[in-house]
């Protein structure tokens, strides 16, 4: 079984408040502060290193877009017509 069922699952993980977040890592601080420690130097440079997936993410997202914009136009306009 896994933690995550769901892509919405995982998102709403990062969607925690950040004083649940720092007390998670308090958490872990308390009892593996050795791995606590290299979460937070590593935790920035993950998200630098993930920087270009959001901008192709946002790209791609802009030509479904633009894509579903174009195919759905004629059904759009027909439509209007008889309104």
């Amino acid at each position: 079984m896994t933690a995550f069922r769901t892509p919405n699952d995982f998102r709403a993980l990062t969607y925690l408040p950040n004083v649940v977040k720092f007390l998670l890592w308090c958490v872990l601080f308390v009892l593996c502060w050795p791995l606590a420690l290299v979460a937070l130097v590593l935790y920035p440079l993950v998200w630098i290193l993930l920087i270009p997936f959001r901008i192709v993410g946002i790209a791609v997202d802009g030509v479904l877009g633009l894509v579903r914009a174009v195919v759905m136009l004629p059904a759009r306009v027909l439509s209007a017509r008889h309104a």
